[in-house]
């Protein structure tokens, strides 16, 4: 046997072991994102806070501003002694016994880009079941049976708790920062991006997965939770980082009439979206790009912040709608140019996430986003 056949035999022996298509060609290994300077052409005007670590934006101004490249985390990430604290419970969503999503999807490989429409992949998907860990703090303060404020997060944990929220809303509500609002947060689907669960939940322009929240997970919340939660959009917050951060700004762009707080990190309004949607072909890129520019203004408070080592380019696509920074940096611009209430912080010496920042500022974003919020009379 030559060593030409012999080589291309335990190739598609392995290809076969790891079920792994063996004409696929593997995305380029993913390189550091380079550092995007603020004070690029074309970027937004930033105020500078990076002179002193811990400064974040006054409470009551809009627009852009400047942080790091240290940080100083906050003391609301703290339990303070006397402090009461809320408490915490989980329960989990079998996909089967739900309408909506159902089933999910998953994919093996990540695809290809599609000769005849590079802004989306070929994709081959099989159907799933999964379950969704669903985790819900309740503040301390809560009267039984009124309704109340509530802030969906997504991305939520898959298994035990991840109290760093929980602290801080601990905090911010004894101080009367905050209202004392519910937190629902929501584990996705899984995977990520094209082809798999948490892609088609978080990248999809259109208000189904608002829906299936509404129909699927708050009913569950109330009824395992002994809670009530308000019916009032202006009382109603969705978080998110990454891709969670688009469908947070998804969910209230789609479905107004039921959120009009938002809050995303490292948001990705990019070209996500999959399978290919012909009314939306930019995916979420499509925000700044003309919906957001081309609508009418919608009643929402909005904040985002990007780290200046943010994602940049990191699959086959090439399709200049994959740099998150550039992205994000459109979406202050496009905000502002329109008047909509939003803050921007662009995040020195941060990567994808923010992590190191958001120690710092997330209470701060807590606060700014509930800003202005007054419960409907007899609520």
């Amino acid at each position: 046997m030559s060593k030409q056949r012999m080589t291309a035999l335990i190739t598609l022996f392995v290809c076969s072991f790891l079920a792994v298509d063996p004409a696929f060609t593997a995305p380029p290994k993913r390189t550091a994102p380079p550092t995007r300077k603020f004070d690029a052409h074309g970027s937004p005007t930033f105020v500078r806070l990076d002179a002193k670590p811990g400064l974040n934006p006054p409470l009551d101004v809009d627009g852009n501003f400047l942080i790091g490249p240290e940080y100083s985390p906050a003391p609301e990430n703290e339990t303070v002694d006397g402090v009461p604290q809320g408490k915490v419970q989980q329960f989990t969503i079998d996909s089967k016994e739900t309408k909506l999503l159902n089933p999910g999807i998953a994919r093996k490989v990540f695809g290809s880009v599609d000769p005849q429409n590079p802004k989306t992949l070929i994709v081959e998907t099989h159907e799933i079941d999964y379950e969704r860990k669903i985790t819900v703090y309740i503040p301390s303060q809560y009267v039984p049976g009124s309704e109340a404020p509530f802030m969906v997060i997504h991305d939520g944990p898959k298994g035990k708790p991840n109290m760093s929220v929980p602290k801080i809303l601990d905090n911010l509500i004894a101080q009367k920062r905050v209202p004392a609002m519910i937190v629902v947060m929501i584990a996705n689907g899984g995977g990520d991006a094209q082809g798999h669960e948490r892609g088609k939940e978080y990248d999809t322009m259109s208000g189904v997965f608002a829906e299936y929240i509404e129909t699927e997970v708050l009913p569950r919340v109330e009824k395992n939770c002994k809670v009530k939660l308000t019916k009032d959009p202006n009382g109603r917050a969705a978080m998110g980082s990454s891709s969670g951060g688009s469908a947070a700004l998804i969910m209230a762009w789609f479905r107004t009439d039921l959120y009009h707080r938002v809050l995303t990190t490292s948001g990705t309004f990019v070209n996500q979206q999959w399978p290919f949607d012909p009314e939306y072909p930019d995916g979420a890129w499509g925000f700044h790009n003309k919906l957001i520019s081309e609508s009418p203004k919608k009643p929402l408070r909005i904040f985002m912040a990007i780290g200046d080592r943010d994602n940049f380019n990191p699959n086959v696509m090439r399709d200049g709608m994959h740099d998150w920074v550039e992205a994000n940096n459109r979406m202050a611009k496009v905000l502002k140019a329109r008047g909509y209430e939003y803050q921007y912080l662009f995040c020195q010496n941060s990567g994808h996430g923010v992590r190191n920042a958001k120690e710092q500022f997330l209470p701060h974003a807590i606060e700014w986003v509930w800003k202005g919020f007054v419960p409907k009379s007899g609520k």
